[in-house]
């Protein structure tokens, strides 16, 4: 029996390296794709250390860059079948609207959205072909629930559920699944562009920044374990049947997700407000 194949991008660090260790631990074989594969050491040691090194093939992916999307579909060509996407790859910008500039918007946007659209696209010919496949995109809890000082990857992340939801009505006729994995906070280092925000005094957001900083730092004892995220995904990926679409995972993530279904808008955005004032 061929072993199935799947893809993990942004696998260099964080919740793509440890989906990439869970998956070959489920028995795939997995393409391990990162921008910049000298920097595959942390991966490669850890897979040695769980014995999956000879199951795990890295290859070099910028999913912003069509030449390199072009590439990459040309290394598929040596596997027989893709099972499994998850597309893992993504940053997160932090600061305020009024004080980012558009193209901060775009290279969020080209990484977070149309890097997963573009690298989708790629994949889906030959799981069409098989009539099966199952397709993870990371979201987050910023994809359900806006937060000030995340507009533009919460506006990302909003996008990815939209187009998710799309995505499985259209491939669940040809057998193929899409999921949303929804995080919450999580120590992994896609936040070091929100724990580098400097506080410009000159900036009419000081206090507002000051506050919110406090929130992120005053957090953090509290962040999962990223490998939970990443034996989900592997669960998703292995599970016989249908996964579901949205898999909320962290603490206080559902519980936030359900109050702002049930508490009008005005309610939550006082709460939210209070605290960064205080």
């Amino acid at each position: 029996m061929e072993r199935k194949t799947a893809i993990v991008t942004g696998s260099s660090s964080g919740f793509g390296l440890l989906c990439v260790i869970e998956l070959a631990l489920k028995g795939f074989i997995v393409i391990a794709t990162m921008r910049d594969t000298t920097r595959a050491n942390n991966l490669l040691e850890l897979a040695k250390e769980r014995q999956v090194e000879n199951s795990i093939h890295v290859t070099s992916l910028d999913v912003t860059s069509s030449k390199s999307i072009d590439d990459f579909k040309i290394f598929l060509e040596n596997y027989p079948q893709i099972n499994v996407l998850v597309n893992n790859a993504g940053f997160a910008v932090g600061g305020f609207s009024e004080e980012l500039s558009i193209d901060d918007y775009r290279q969020q946007f080209e990484t977070n959205f149309f890097g997963v659209v573009a690298v989708t696209n790629a994949v889906l010919p030959s799981m069409r072909a098989r009539k099966q496949g199952r397709i993870i995109n990371m979201s987050s809890i910023s994809g359900r629930f806006g937060f000030p000082g995340l507009s533009a990857y919460t506006a990302s992340k909003h996008a990815l559920e939209g187009y998710s939801e799309s995505l499985r009505l259209e491939l669940r006729p040809f057998g193929i699944d899409v999921s949303l994995i929804e995080p919450g906070s999580y120590q992994t280092n896609i936040w070091s562009s929100v724990d580098q925000l400097e506080n410009n005094p000159d900036s009419p957001y000081t206090l507002f920044m000051e506050n919110l900083l406090n929130e992120i730092n005053n957090g953090k004892a509290d962040y999962g374990d990223p490998s939970d995220v990443a034996k989900l995904a592997a669960q998703i990926a292995s599970s016989p049947g249908t996964p579901d679409l949205r898999y909320p995972i962290g603490k206080g993530v559902k519980t936030n997700l359900l109050l702002k279904m049930t508490l009008p808008w005005k309610v939550i955005e006082n709460i939210i407000l209070k605290k960064l004032k205080s």
